[in-house]
């Protein structure tokens, strides 16, 4: 069986001392935890996270990373940069990224090779709009998202994939378990196109406003394989309730 992930996306949220709290409520040194457990702080933050979850069973990302190894980008991050510091894990193609800062799905895979390339652990993310959803193009999005990502690209065993529907982050809307099993099945079907990922071992997780009340019932799925959590992976006690809930799938 697939083991699950929970993954905090802390999005631009934070100060030292909210970052300390925050994981030292989530964090106990030498807990054994149901799931992989990850965060990812902003970027000014990922040193001090890093430092908080050494010797813990949390590990830590970045939201983001640039498609360059390096060079003359001002304000950019590159994903050598980040292994360099401790990351284990990157965000890309977070629908905030594709809507706030253009980015298209011929960057979003040139960020995933940067991140390969590197050594990253990349959670790659698609999702449809409700207008898309609404006119009945929810898979079309979601499998030019996929591909456009994925193809062409070598070492995709080490790539976990994200189903966000756009119209559920951040709105307290949620796919109702049913509707998310049909896509993650549908991407699943879909990764066995795709020459070298493997739909058994590949781990497809679910966001969209996901919380304590409705974890359970997502994870009992058969196809969702853990969550990319937003809002509530900031409140330490509901994120472990999360993380607890990933039972479901025993």
């Amino acid at each position: 069986m697939r083991r699950p992930l929970v993954m905090g996306n802390w999005k631009m949220h934070g100060t030292r001392a909210s970052v300390r709290q925050l994981l030292q409520e989530i964090t106990r040194a030498g807990e054994q935890m149901p799931a992989d457990v990850a965060v990812c702080p902003a970027y000014v933050h990922l040193q001090q996270a890093l430092q908080l979850c050494e010797g813990t069973s949390v590990s830590v990302g970045a939201q983001d990373c640039s498609h360059m190894a390096a060079g003359a980008f001002t304000g950019e991050v590159s994903a050598e940069m980040l292994l360099d510091l401790g990351c284990r894990w990157v965000i890309l193609g977070h629908s905030e990224r594709r809507q706030y800062h253009g980015e298209s799905d011929d960057l979003v895979a040139a960020k995933l090779a940067a991140a390969l390339q590197a050594g990253l652990q990349p959670v790659v993310c698609m999702g449809e709009t409700r207008e898309e959803r609404e006119a009945g193009e929810a898979e079309y999005i979601v499998s030019r998202q996929l591909r456009g990502a994925l193809q062409g690209q070598a070492g995709l065993k080490q790539v976990v994939v994200a189903y966000e529907p756009v119209w559920a982050i951040g709105t307290g809307l949620t796919a109702s378990p049913e509707e998310a099993q049909d896509m993650h099945a549908f991407i699943r079907a879909q990764l066995g196109d795709i020459a070298g990922a493997d739909p058994g071992t590949m781990r497809v997780l679910y966001g969209g406003s996901v919380k304590a009340a409705n974890a359970a019932e997502l994870f009992g799925q058969p196809d969702i394989d853990g969550a990319l959590v937003g809002g509530a992976s900031l409140d330490a006690n509901e994120f472990r309730q999360i993380v607890d809930a990933t039972g479901a799938r025993r």
